[in-house]
C-alpha cells in the first residue's frame, strides 16, 4: 500500500500581462498578492512577468512559456493583472492564455486585476478579462479588482477596500470544505 501523496504546498501566483518588464501593473499584482497571500494564510507568492518572454510567446518552441503555464495552472490563486488597452486587456496577456486548452485552468482560483488610466474603465475586469478565466475553468469568486492610475499612490488603501468585499468569497472558494454547515442551508438540507 502506498502513502496518500502529499498535496502541493498553496500557492498564490501573479502573472503581469503588461508589455513593459517591471511595470506598475506588475507592482499592482504583486502588493495585491501579497496582502491576499496574507488573508488566506499562504506562504508561497511567485511572479510570472510575461514582458520577460513575450518574444516566445508566438513561437513554435516556448519553453520559459510552457513552465510559467504550468505555475499558473497549478496555483491556488492566481492575480491576473493587465492594463487597460483599447477598453479590455492586452494582447500579449490574451496570446499567453490562448496556450492554455479548455479547462486549463480548472481548479485555480482567479483575481482579475485591471490598472486604468481612466475610471471610466471601471468595468474592464468583468466584461472582457474575467469570461475568459472563467472559460479556461477558473474560479472567480470576487469582482474584479480594478486599480486607477490615480489611485497607485494610495495602492494599500484600494487593495484593502477590495478585501473588505472579496476576502470572504475568496477564503469560501480557497477551502470550501471549512465552510460551516448551518441548519437552513442547502448543505445542510442535503446532509440532514
Amino acid at each position: 500500500m502506498t502513502a496518500p501523496a502529499t498535496p502541493p504546498a498553496p500557492t498564490v501566483v501573479v502573472v503581469s500581462g503588461n508589455p513593459r518588464p517591471g511595470s506598475r501593473t506588475l507592482g499592482a499584482a504583486e502588493a495585491a498578492a501579497h496582502r491576499i497571500a496574507a488573508v488566506l494564510q499562504i506562504d508561497d507568492v511567485v511572479t510570472v512577468d510575461l514582458a520577460t518572454f513575450a518574444g516566445e510567446i508566438l513561437t513554435p518552441e516556448h519553453p520559459t512559456a510552457d513552465a510559467a503555464k504550468a505555475r499558473l495552472a497549478n496555483a491556488t490563486v492566481a492575480v491576473i493583472a493587465t492594463p487597460v488597452y483599447k477598453a479590455a486587456y492586452t494582447g500579449l496577456l490574451k496570446s499567453f492564455l490562448d496556450l492554455y486548452g479548455n479547462d486549463g485552468l480548472a481548479g485555480v482560483v482567479a483575481v482579475p486585476l485591471v490598472v486604468s488610466g481612466n475610471p471610466a474603465h471601471a468595468l474592464a475586469g468583468e466584461v472582457h478579462l474575467r469570461p475568459v478565466l472563467v472559460e479556461l475553468g477558473a474560479t472567480v469568486p470576487a469582482r474584479s479588482l480594478t486599480v486607477t492610475e490615480a489611485q497607485l499612490a494610495d495602492l494599500d488603501g484600494a487593495i484593502e477596500s477590495w478585501l473588505q468585499r472579496a476576502s470572504e468569497p475568496l477564503r469560501r472558494a480557497v477551502r470550501p470544505a471549512e465552510v460551516p454547515v448551518g441548519a437552513g442551508s442547502v448543505a445542510g438540507e442535503v446532509v440532514r
